[in-house]
């Protein structure tokens, strides 16, 4: 694809870890790369002039939720998702699978299609692969997602066959019905914890030549030595020349443990979630801003983050934020934490480069195990 080209830069030989350049119709994506998670065209609390202050290349948004509200209609009326929510970068869209996992209740399953029971007002929406296709082009995010089906960990193991022969199916479905150019269609890898079946998906999948591949159906629950393990047997499965996604992940040791299994790209809504519940993730740990401790603590967030955030502003006045049910304070914190994400995956690529990402490892897991 003309627009999109992929280039591995350096593969640190101990690991395993990549730092490569991705091209897209929007910017180059430096990798290995977090992206925020914007929902609904919005990531939480920071305007797009904020969210770029954090160093985030590229963003997420949902594909269910935008096909609810405002309707991928209106996002195309408005000219796609760039102009919408005015984030110039690159635009991921996920294509409601994962939806298929955590609005179990509310959903049907078929073989050709999964029909939701809206959360927000009980309509009913259609996802068939040709549908989710014509949404996201709609949508107009750079990379785009095939309609996949998100098995739970615990799921017997023929139900996880089932997931895995349905998400190939579509997956071919997909391919076939998306038009645009312009826009990079991943596949998805499924299979739970199941080394058999992650090899069965990854066959099914692979001939379908995606620009790129996607891990899905991890961090729904099972233990993180778990999501490891599987990620040990998934990742040499996928191509070694396009980007890797892996999805949903995670906390910081989990971005940590993927980029030296190998994954490139990641998203998740960690870091503005616990923003707004007065978690901070720092250099040294997790921080709790609502301790008594923190009271009257003059400190910054975390004295090695040269954030906005942490330039202005002390644990004290912070803690008062969210004591007084201030709405700054969930932004803040939020702020905060994307820009710690963002620095810790500048860092990884830099210690790739160097060929010392075992060593980054080991020193930063030591610094997060203390107590704050």
């Amino acid at each position: 694809m003309s627009h999109f080209q992929f280039h591995l830069d350096a593969v640190d030989p101990a690991t395993g870890a990549r730092v490569g350049r991705w091209d897209t119709p929007h910017g180059t994506v430096e990798t290995p790369a977090f992206m925020p998670v914007g929902t609904l065209a919005t990531v939480k609390g920071l305007t797009p002039d904020q969210l770029q202050q954090t160093g985030a290349q590229m963003v997420l948004a949902n594909t269910y939720h935008l096909a609810l509200r405002p309707g991928a209609e209106v996002v195309a009326e408005m000219g796609g998702l760039h102009e919408f929510m005015q984030w110039k970068g690159p635009i991921l869209t996920d294509s409601g699978g994962f939806q298929v996992f955590s609005l179990a209740p509310m959903r049907k399953l078929y073989e050709d299609k999964v029909v939701f029971r809206s959360h927000i007002d009980g309509s009913l929406l259609e996802l068939s692969p040709a549908q989710c296709m014509r949404i996201q082009e709609q949508l107009g995010a750079d990379c785009i997602m095939c309609l996949d089906e998100c098995p739970p960990h615990d799921a017997p193991i023929e139900k996880i066959r089932e997931a895995v022969d349905r998400t190939t199916v579509w997956a071919s479905r997909c391919r076939d019905s998306h038009q645009r150019a312009d826009q990079a269609l991943f596949g998805i890898v499924q299979g739970a914890t199941d080394q058999k079946m992650r090899e069965r998906s990854a066959a099914g999948l692979r001939p379908l030549d995606f620009p790129g591949y996607a891990v899905g159906g991890l961090s729904v629950g099972e233990e993180p030595t778990e999501m490891y393990r599987t990620l040990d047997f998934t990742v040499p499965l996928l191509p070694t020349d396009r980007p890797r996604y892996l999805m949903g992940v995670g906390r910081p040791v989990d971005l940590l443990e993927g980029v030296l299994r190998g994954i490139d790209l990641f998203d998740c809504v960690m870091p503005t979630r616990n923003g707004r519940n007065a978690t901070a993730f720092t250099s040294e740990g997790l921080l709790k801003l609502k301790n008594l401790k923190h009271r009257t603590d003059p400190t910054p967030v975390d004295p090695e983050c040269e954030c906005p955030v942490c330039r202005q502003f002390s644990r004290a006045y912070i803690r008062h934020l969210f004591m007084s049910k201030e709405m700054l304070g969930p932004i803040l914190l939020s702020w905060h934490n994307l820009a710690f994400y963002q620095r810790l995956m500048r860092d990884l690529r830099s210690a790739i480069r160097e060929g010392r990402s075992a060593e980054f490892r080991t020193d930063q897991l030591a610094r997060w195990n203390r107590s704050v």
